[in-house]
């Protein structure tokens, strides 16, 4: 019996994980097609520098993977303010920033690897470091989990015997 409930917890463990893991997939693929698609519109299509452009598309996608993460992906984790969290998500983003930076940087200007194949190698290598440092720094300071609930029995009052008068 006692192999059975440990088989469901963590089949139950998995699943919960499974299922973060693909909602912010989806929430980061959409993220990222924003900063991609709003940094080359608003240089290109309005006329914006490139690191304004840059920076305001940033700023759009991290607050839309803010929201899809908070309303959809971790929707089932504890709430601790809207405000202490989006600062800290924009923190983490930045801190996420640099793996990519790092290994771009390292490619480029260490080995001397300058063509676009290689930066973009490099890109992608940095883009999923700094993903699997955002989905574990999300999870543990920004939706963080629930509670845990006590099993009903646990906090049934224990009632003894029913006796009458």
């Amino acid at each position: 019996m006692r192999d059975v409930q440990f088989l469901r917890r963590a089949y139950e463990r998995f699943a919960t994980l499974l299922h973060e893991l693909l909602k912010f997939g989806i929430v980061g693929a959409v993220a990222f097609v924003i900063d991609f698609g709003g940094t080359n519109l608003f240089r290109f299509g309005v006329g914006l520098g490139p690191l304004t452009s840059k920076v305001l598309a940033t700023v759009i996608a991290a607050t839309f993977a803010y929201l899809g993460n908070r309303f959809w992906t971790y929707r089932h984790r504890e709430q601790s303010g809207l405000a202490r969290e989006y600062v800290l998500f924009f923190v983490l983003n930045g801190i996420g920033l640099l793996p990519p930076l790092i290994v771009i940087g390292f490619v480029t200007y260490s080995l001397g690897l300058h063509g676009p194949l290689f930066y973009n190698i490099a890109q992608i290598i940095g883009t999923v470091l700094g993903t699997l440092f955002r989905f574990w720094s999300y999870k543990k300071w920004v939706f963080l989990a629930a509670p845990a609930q006590p099993p009903v029995e646990d906090i049934a009052p224990q009632a003894g015997p029913l006796t009458t008068r």
